[in-house]
């Protein structure tokens, strides 16, 4: 059957299923819309994604709330039945300011019958005032990520069942299923209660898959707490914190509410004992009770078979359409790639992973994880990157397919394939043995001594010739928005391969930058990027100086001092040395005295250069190259850092900002990456 005829059975199916089971509530959201839903508090939608609470850099307090339109009926005082449900629903938990610890405090699924519920900040989670702790009415499941003893929390990642309170009735803790809910992972949860068994449970997973058990299982009876319409709904909070909350889709569906059939409780029926017992024309009392066997079956098929009828019709409409869906999207893709890397069967790759198992996980990243795979056909290891079931999932995956597949460069992490099957987007990369800069310096003891400094020098060299090839050499600009320790590879010969390629934007050589959703490391952004979200090659610049100061002292970009009360930014720290002429100090002390210590202070000169906080004084990665290759001559680097002053005449309204970004919605999709950072500029 030809696409255009699923769609038709699709169509029939859902006009027959919404008129037969109207009694029932039902709906799903796979991006989310103010047409459906009420903003509270500090809550905003951005991209079809509701954020609950404010983003912020410093750590505040904030609460929001989110509220689907709607009242939904939960309760018929009629018949004195009450709604069954089930709701679906991914959420990620973000902070700001990792490198901070500033944690705290979660969110909450709810049901209330108030539509403009809405609470305190802190372990409140926007559910309760503080003031008034009794005033808000509600059923909910938290997911709590700080430990608050005041409401008996077990600990600070763990999700449970408040009922007009937020001592819970019973909780879970997420870190016996392996879930930390502060990972920045995308986390899908499954809420099910049925009416007539009393039962609630709740699901948790970061893999987009249901789990066969379910995390928490409460036995109660949520009647006498529903009404007879409720509203549905995500609250979130902090306090001291720069965590945030963020809903990415959300399906709903209640059933089991029992109404008065008016053909048969009719008030004017006339009642069995007003019939004569004695009728003037008898009916033989069989023929009776064949007449009305007769007329049970009639109704019983008459009801029944259009319902199985309209359930056939559902079911095989739902699975053509998907299957007309999934096929569409796998043939765009593929038309598209014909020329490129090799296609890959799905089969081959989950046998290469045994099966996508968790010990072959070496790496995990904002919209999927990298897993280890031996490939039968070639005898060779491979890196398999398997993105998730989600939007920003697939916009990662063809902005990153669509980039480097048409690059070719002896510092990138060579693309061996792709695969696009079984609703599933893998990339295959070359295997790169030692993993990232980030691992090697700071998790990896066995190999950090290996790291030499001439291994050290050639990685910034590297680096710098592979992004001077990306910025100037290609026939469109690249810009890789997300140059960082752990985004670039080690090789057999611990040569620098730049990798992850989600956030990369292509842009014409002459065409000046646009403004979109700020989007990369804290740490590695360039302060013009910050302000403004104009990502430029100037912008990978700053970060690439940041990459090679880590290199060269072994810290990373913001970390805390040994007494554990001060943050050092990586950069002013080494202006600091550079001001008192001892910038050859900050050199890692790990290395033991083993370098030229011309080349140390070479390096980190180059590495303060491309960190210049005014965007205008930064070399070109080309002339950053020549200077590593001693083919042209150094910068001179002021003594004192710079203070940075933005010109008043760059865009600062909102208006001015969105007018210059009209026509980017997909750039601005894309930037919602985790551990990334996305900032609402319309606080700036």
């Amino acid at each position: 059957m030809n696409p255009r005829n699923h769609l038709v059975f699709l169509m029939i199916s859902l006009t027959i299923f919404t008129f037969s089971s109207s009694q029932n509530i039902s709906f799903h959201f796979q991006s989310l819309s103010l047409r459906n839903l009420t903003l509270l508090g500090d809550s905003y939608l951005r991209n079809g994604v509701v954020g609950l609470t404010r983003e912020s850099g410093v750590p505040s307090s904030s609460s929001g709330t989110v509220i689907y339109n709607n009242p939904i009926p939960f309760f018929d005082p009629t018949t004195n039945s009450t709604a069954s449900f089930s709701t679906k629903f991914s959420f990620t938990v973000n902070n700001v300011n990792r490198e901070a610890s500033s944690f705290g405090d979660g969110l909450s699924f709810f049901i209330s019958p108030d539509p403009e519920t809405l609470g305190s900040p802190g372990g409140y989670l926007g559910l309760v005032n503080s003031s008034q702790l009794t005033k808000n009415k509600f059923v909910a499941i938290e997911f709590d990520t700080r430990l608050d003893l005041h409401f008996n929390d077990p600990n600070d990642n763990h999700i449970g069942l408040d009922i007009d309170s937020l001592s819970s009735i019973k909780t879970a803790d997420c870190t016996s299923i392996g879930i930390d809910l502060k990972s920045e992972n995308l986390i899908t949860a499954w809420i099910d209660y049925w009416n007539d068994l009393k039962n609630l449970k709740v699901f948790l997973s970061d893999s987009g898959y249901k789990p066969a058990n379910p995390l928490l299982e409460v036995d109660t009876d949520l009647s006498g707490f529903f009404q007879e319409f409720m509203y549905l709904g995500f609250s979130a909070s902090t306090e001291g914190s720069t965590e945030t909350h963020f809903i990415e889709n959300w399906s709903f569906t209640s059933f089991g509410i029992r109404h008065l059939d008016p053909r048969i409780h009719n008030p004017h029926n006339v009642s069995d004992n007003t019939v004569s017992k004695n009728p003037t024309i008898g009916v033989p009392e069989d023929d009776r009770n064949n007449n009305n066997h007769h007329k049970k079956i009639g109704l019983t098929i008459g009801i029944l078979g259009p319902v199985f009828f309209c359930g056939v019709l559902v079911v095989f409409g739902y699975i053509s359409f998907k299957k007309w869906n999934r096929v569409k999207t796998d043939m765009n893709i593929q038309a598209e790639l014909l020329t490129g890397p090799k296609q890959f069967s799905y089969k081959e790759l989950k046998t290469a992973t045994n099966g996508f198992h968790s010990s072959r996980i070496i790496g995990n990243g904002a919209f999927g994880s990298v897993y280890k795979a031996h490939l039968a056909s070639s005898g060779t290891t491979a890196a398999v990157k398997r993105s998730k079931h989600s939007h920003e999932g697939k916009t990662e995956f063809l902005a990153e397919l669509s980039i480097i597949a048409c690059l070719r460069h002896k510092n990138l992490v060579p693309l061996q394939g792709w695969c696009v099957e079984k609703g599933e987007l893998l990339l295959v990369y070359e295997y790169m043995p030692y993993g990232s800069i980030d691992k090697v310096l700071y998790q990896d003891s066995e190999h950090w001594s290996f790291l030499k400094w001439s291994h050290r020098y050639n990685i910034a060299t590297g680096l710098a010739s592979v992004l001077t090839y990306l910025h100037q050499e290609c026939e469109q600009q690249v810009i890789h928005r997300d140059i960082k320790a752990s985004n670039v590879m080690l090789d057999a010969n611990f040569k620098a391969r730049l990798g992850d390629f989600g956030l990369a934007r292509l842009m014409d050589h002459d065409k000046s930058p646009v403004s979109t959703l700020t989007a990369g490391t804290m740490g590695y952004l360039a302060p013009e990027y910050l302000q403004y979200g104009k990502a430029t090659d100037k912008t990978d610049v700053f970060s690439y100086g940041v990459v090679v100061l880590e290199v060269c002292c072994g810290r990373r970009p913001i970390e805390r001092e040994t007494d554990g009360h001060k943050m050092i930014n990586l950069v002013d720290w080494v202006w600091e040395l550079h001001s008192k002429g001892a910038i050859c100090d900050a050199v890692d002390k790990r290395l033991n005295n083993e370098f030229d210590l011309e080349e140390v202070r070479k390096l980190l000169e180059v590495g303060l250069s491309c960190a210049n906080p005014d965007s205008e004084k930064r070399p070109s990665m080309r002339r950053v190259f020549q200077i590593l290759n001693n083919e042209a001559e150094e910068i001179k680097v002021p003594k004192a850092k710079p203070m940075l002053s933005f010109s008043s005449s760059l865009p600062l309204s909102l208006e001015d900002i969105v007018s210059s970004s009209e026509g980017e919605e997909e750039e601005e999709e894309a930037s919602r990456m985790v551990p990334e950072i996305s900032i609402d500029r319309s606080q700036v």
